[in-house]
């Protein structure tokens, strides 16, 4: 969280406004009389300090240029820096809401001089306390009021948890306190309105960043004639983060500085224009149901045509198909580098093609939930085997465990991996009733071949591996030395006897749902491996004429006589954790 900078202190002029105020006698600097005194200390200059807890009203003041916008977990194709690992957002503090409606503290007739604080020192005590402490801090008396109001004014970023049947005066208050605002986060409790986006555009002249969050039942009730109004008037907007925006029907979205804009539970749209030409990331998320009519596929034409700069795309929506593909393909965006299509069983190796051809120099793929088989794997190795860092695979019934070893063994660069319920058994994924015994032993003996797959990956780049739901999966060995991550999650047919994890740098292990016997032998070979890297450390010894003599560890020289244990030198190593919840 970042701060204000130091106030400078009031100038003669602001001495005079206000009147002349009796002070201190002593030196507030070093103590001495004033009389006759010329101190020599100077006032120290602001240091950075830790952010004050959590609340449900936050303060942020810094400049734009300074700020990077942290991840959001609106997404997960869209955040490359850090594809899984994101901050939550801080939980709702009721004790804190409670402070922001009922004034628990009358006001105190106290001076600010009485305390022998000078401005500088009464600044940057204030400009640490949470947003509740600055309101009640503004009642103490006329001069707290004054810096609070300065710390207002100076605030660039606010986050708002907005509860349940708060009138929007209460919005409103807050945001005419921080007339700066540059980035607002709203987390919405209760609907938000026409009414209270008309109160942000009026309260937020120079709005740069904007992310409406949206909790419980509450919805998002404007529709896309009022969200085109406020982006194109917004022309300094340049991030805008929606959730809950079922109710939009159409929109046209006409912007020059918009650069990242995110739309979640989009649903039937019968029109959607982009005209951005400054655009670099767009997720939109369409709601999962059977209804939809939203035409993705002339949408996509008009992105392509209309926002030339586009890096980042991510689209979640089950009326993806091979000709939404075409579209994107035909779009040639040369500075694609993150493409994510999720949710659409009509891609097909055809779709994989096109794709491959047409952007070479993808870092990100997210395929998740097509219809993509191992020949298409085999596209995408051959094209992208030097760009390609983060392949997502989830929910591809038609992958098997060849496609994803070829894949590991051909993706040089390859960091993120998910493949999670790809490698599943068809028999617990379409259980058979008791009365077609025949028909379900005929299945069975059909896809036997997808039941007992085994899984042999070793890679130097490889980060995080995800087979959670790979019921299908008997055998795994994995040597991977940079590997931190595991997910084995409702692995439920995993063998322990046929598992190897020959990963040092593991960090978590997440067995939910997986056998007792499973667990233990995951907990073993984690110690087993932790210990093997302590005991073939190098060590070292020290001679009479003061040189040392290093150990030449025995996998290097086997013929090096063993050390005595007491004398072997360990390597601090953090402990894998075993994530059973």
């Amino acid at each position: 969280m970042h701060h204000p900078p130091a106030l400078p202190a009031p100038s003669a002029g602001d001495a005079a406004k206000h009147g002349k105020k009796r002070g201190s006698y002593n030196c507030g600097r070093c103590g001495l009389p004033k009389k006759g005194h010329t101190c020599t200390i100077k006032t120290p200059a602001s240091a950075s300090t830790p952010a004050p807890p959590d609340s449900s009203l936050s303060v942020v003041s810094a400049p734009s240029s300074a700020l990077r916008q942290p991840p959001s977990n609106l997404r997960r194709a869209l955040s490359f820096d850090d594809l899984d690992d994101r901050p939550d957002l801080p939980q709702p503090d009721d004790k804190a809401d409670a402070d922001l409606f009922f004034e628990t503290e009358p006001d105190l007739d106290l001076d600010v001089g009485s305390c022998g604080l000078p401005a500088c020192l009464l600044w940057e005590v204030m400009r640490r306390l949470p947003p509740t402490g600055l309101l009640s801090a503004a009642r103490v008396c006329k001069g707290w009021r004054d810096t609070a109001k300065r710390l207002w004014r100076a605030a660039e970023e606010l986050k708002l948890r907005v509860p349940v049947n708060v009138p929007v005066g209460f919005v409103a208050s807050m945001l005419q306190k921080c007339p700066g605002i540059v980035r607002l986060s709203l987390r919405m409790e209760s609907d938000f309105d026409s009414t209270m986006l008309a109160c942000v555009a009026f309260s937020c002249p120079n709005l740069e960043c904007m992310e409406i969050l949206t909790f419980n039942s509450a919805t998002i009730r404007i529709n896309g004639d009022e969200l085109g109004r406020f982006v194109a008037d917004k022309r300094s907007l340049k991030s805008l983060k929606m959730e809950g925006c079922s109710n939009l029907g159409a929109f046209v979205l006409s912007s020059s500085s918009l650069s990242t804009l995110w739309l979640s539970d989009l649903h039937s749209l019968s029109k959607m224009v982009f005209n951005c030409p400054q655009l670099k990331e767009i997720s939109l998320e369409f709601s999962c149901q059977e209804n939809d009519s939203t035409d993705l596929t002339t949408m996509i034409e008009g992105l392509g045509r209309s926002c030339p700069r586009l890096q980042k795309i991510h689209i979640a929506s089950m009326r993806l198909s091979h000709a939404s593909v075409l579209a994107l393909t035909a779009a040639q965006l040369r500075g694609l580098r993150m493409l994510s299509l999720v949710l659409g069983s009509e891609i097909t190796d055809a779709s994989v093609a096109s794709i491959a051809s047409s952007y070479p120099n993808l870092e990100l793929l997210d395929l998740s939930g097509s219809g993509v088989t191992d020949n298409g794997l085999g596209m995408i190795c051959n094209a992208l085997s030097e760009t390609l860092s983060r392949l997502l695979l989830a929910l591809c019934p038609n992958v098997t465990s060849s496609g994803i070893q070829f894949a590991t063994f051909q993706l040089p660069q390859l960091e993120i991996m998910d493949c999670g319920m790809t490698i599943c058994d068809p028999n617990l994924q379409n259980p058979i009733a008791d009365g077609n015994n025949d028909k379900g032993q005929k299945m069975s003996d059909t896809n036997q071949h997808l039941i007992s797959q085994k899984l042999i990956i070793k890679h130097s780049h490889l980060k995080k591996l995800s087979l959670w739901g790979c019921s299908g999966l008997d055998a795994l060995y994995l040597s991977c030395s940079q590997l931190e991550d595991l997910n084995l999650n409702s692995c439920s047919n995993l063998h322990p006897d046929q598992l190897m994890l020959q990963c040092p740098n593991l960090k978590n292990v997440h067995a939910s749902g997986c056998e007792d016997m499973l667990i233990r032998t995951i907990q073993s070979q984690v110690r087993d491996t932790s210990a093997a890297i302590e005991n073939h450390s190098p060590s070292s010894k020290r001679l009479p004429d003061g040189s040392k003599r290093i150990r030449v560890t025995p996998l290097l020289n086997d013929e090096a006589p063993p050390e005595p244990e007491t004398k072997r030198r360990k390597i601090d190593r953090q402990i894998c954790n075993v994530l059973l919840n």
